[in-house]
């Protein structure tokens, strides 16, 4: 009644309020909607994860190992088709081989990490552009080969049974920083659509480093399927192929499959999972400083991991894995195995 009176803090408090008892105020005939319009249109969210990690030959030794990463997003409803999103995302080394006489920002790393507008096209909004940064995976998938900012544009069309996607734009982090690439994607859907239900998806890139990147002109081409199935389990596997442009650059594969029983949902407390997964990725196939993928070395490595995810609390979350069996793809040599644990809190 008094939304005019309200500062930031209240305002969002009303919309939290107002999701929560979303369904309660519908049958009061309030219309959420609505108030959502009166108390502001942006909606921040975010994340906080605390992690450790040890691996000796990626340099995770102890007075290095423990790291925090926060997250904040911005999400702004311009009007019923168009939403602009801004993020920012910080990483410390609680404490690394940078003596504690240095400035944070030699240890220190604070970005932009978002930063687009994203507009629906057409009467069923089926068709949507996205211009700006954004997090960009290959095959949308698993993030192997890059999961990272990237600046772009991008045109999408989807519905329940597939979805075709087309863009082009520059990488920004890791060895692809700078190095521009065109790329398309189709998926389809089934038993549930794209969000509940299984996917299988093709994929394709066009890598020009011209630009100044760091990485080779190359092709990639690849594959990936979700599957859901027995009503807990999920297989996910994805391969793909890297053709360099160059011929005394070789040509390399990548493949990775994860078996996951069970689901850890933010939002259910003492929902958990367990799983299992693989990768094979060739020498040459992966970019290890800006891969999505949860390992520290993914390029030039086989091996296995097990892994559980645990929400303790709501938004609150333990996840855990160890690799072993982690060798070097090319010479068949022992690599140090990687574990892991961190907190992951959301908001």
């Amino acid at each position: 009644a008094h939304e005019d009176r309200a500062n930031a803090e209240q305002r969002a408090l009303i919309n939290r309020l107002a999701d929560e008892f979303s369904d309660e105020l519908n049958n009061l005939g309030v219309r959420v909607s609505n108030l959502e319009d009166r108390v502001g249109n942006v909606k921040l969210t975010g994340d906080a994860r605390i992690r450790y990690m040890h691996q000796k030959d990626a340099g995770q030794k102890n007075d290095n190992s423990w790291q925090f990463r926060g997250r904040l997003r911005a999400n702004a409803m311009i009007n019923d088709r168009a939403t602009a999103v801004l993020g920012v995302n910080y990483v410390n080394k609680f404490s690394n081989n940078t003596p504690a006489s240095e400035p944070s920002d030699s240890k220190d790393k604070f970005y932009v990490d978002r930063a687009y507008v994203d507009y629906k096209l057409g009467g069923d909004k089926n068709w949507d552009v996205m211009v700006g940064r954004y997090d960009y995976e290959l095959g949308n998938n698993s993030g192997l080969l890059y999961g990272e900012a990237f600046d772009g544009a991008q045109l999408k069309y989807e519905n329940d049974k597939f979805a075709a996607t087309a863009g082009y734009g520059k990488f920004k982090e890791g060895e692809l920083n700078n190095t521009k690439t065109g790329y398309g994607e189709l998926e389809g859907f089934f038993g549930g659509g794209s969000v509940a239900g299984s996917a299988v998806g093709v994929y394709y890139n066009d890598f020009n480093a011209s630009s100044g990147g760091s990485a080779e002109d190359a092709k990639v081409w690849g594959a990936y399927a979700s599957l859901n199935f027995a009503k807990k389990f999920n297989l996910n596997a994805e391969a793909y192929r890297v053709n360099y442009d160059k011929a005394s650059v070789a040509d390399a594969d990548g493949f990775a499959a994860k078996l996951t029983y069970g689901k850890a949902k933010f939002d259910t407390p003492k929902s958990w999972d367990l799983w299992v997964n693989y990768i094979n990725i060739e020498d040459g196939a992966a970019d290890d400083s800006g891969t999505g993928s949860w390992r520290t070395n993914v390029n030039n490595t086989k091996g296995w991991a097990a892994g559980a995810d645990y929400t303790f609390a709501k938004n609150a979350q333990l996840q855990v894995f160890q690799t072993f069996d982690t060798k070097i793809e090319k010479t068949g040599k022992d690599r140090d195995e990687l574990t892991r644990a961190q907190f992951v809190f959301v908001f």
